[in-house]
């Protein structure tokens, strides 16, 4: 579970404590029925904001057998971004399950008797 999870930093140094909050947060979504093959999150820091403060943004590329969801959450606190974007992928992971469940139990025209 662990080898599909690639963390990655722009502009930011990843300290052992970010990857291991990542890791635990990152639980949550592997423990979707999706047979996820690889996720990968990006940490990136934008000093460059007028208010001089640090804007952060995670984002998160899910690899999975169909299209590749991918999410990105921006804040001014690192951890709040985490978040936020652990929260974006849970939702999208569960609305593409249950989207799954009512296409399947659509009936087709093709299955439909003709009426005479």
């Amino acid at each position: 579970m662990k080898n599909n999870l690639i963390i990655s930093g722009l502009h930011l140094d990843l300290t052992d404590a970010l990857k291991n909050i990542v890791n635990d947060k990152m639980e949550k979504i592997f423990k979707h029925d999706e047979k996820i093959i690889r996720a990968r999150i990006e940490l990136d820091q934008d000093s460059r904001s007028s208010s001089h403060k640090n804007q952060f943004t995670a984002k998160g590329h899910l690899e999975l057998k169909g299209p590749t969801i991918t999410i990105s959450s921006s804040s001014d606190n690192l951890y709040k971004a985490i978040d936020n974007l652990i929260e974006k992928l849970d939702r999208g992971l569960r609305r593409k399950a249950r989207l799954k469940r009512v296409k399947r139990k659509q009936i087709s025209l093709q299955d439909l008797p003709y009426a005479a």
